[in-house]
């Protein structure tokens, strides 16, 4: 299996074309539309969502994650060769992405804002003490268990399905609500 992960953005001949290529390649390995619009251009958020978002997917599952792309580059060939089990000896591979030393575990920023408004941060909630609120944009947020549970038109955060702190409003939109964007700082309160 080939899981995109990409900031080519949802309209647009981007994917398509990274999926010819794959198809061309590996025609019998399915290939997973994971995000089309990871953070664009910034490879640090989008290591966050990558981190939580992979853990869904078997050994041996390729990941071709784009942000920040040199165009034209081999990536899209390689991926597929390596889905098919193939390890190609001389084909150009991208640098090798290691551990940012300055890059913490936990980022308390918002990562993604999603189609509803809802920001998700670089906090796994698990590791969050109990009871600790969430401050972002001036506000104080509780944590509740899911969007019933509060108000309508109440901010609060939650752990999301793939262990992320996520800032939501009941039915409304967080992002337009606490003006939040990729890279808004999130403080910890105990």
């Amino acid at each position: 299996m080939i899981v995109l992960f990409t900031d080519f953005g949802l309209e647009g001949p981007y994917t398509g074309q990274v999926k010819a290529v794959l198809y061309r390649t590996a025609p019998e390995v399915p290939v997973v539309d994971l995000f089309a619009d990871a953070p664009i251009g910034r490879p640090k958020p989008a290591a966050y969502l990558l981190a939580a978002y992979g853990v869904w997917f078997p050994p041996g599952t390729v990941f071709l994650a784009v942000v920040d792309p040199g165009v034209g580059g081999p990536r899209a060939p390689v991926a597929g060769r390596l889905a098919r089990g193939e390890h190609p000896a001389h084909t150009p591979r991208a640098p090798k992405i290691g551990r940012h030393a300055d890059w913490p575990d936990d980022l308390p920023e918002i990562v993604y804002v999603d189609h509803y408004g809802n920001a998700l941060t670089g906090l796994r909630g698990n590791l969050l003490p109990n009871g600790a609120r969430l401050a972002v944009s001036g506000r104080v947020l509780m944590r509740a268990r899911t969007f019933s549970d509060v108000p309508p038109g109440e901010a609060f955060w939650y752990e999301n399905s793939n262990g992320l702190a996520e800032i939501a409003v009941n039915v409304g939109r967080a992002a337009d609500a606490l003006q939040l964007v990729i890279g808004s700082p999130v403080a910890v309160l105990r």
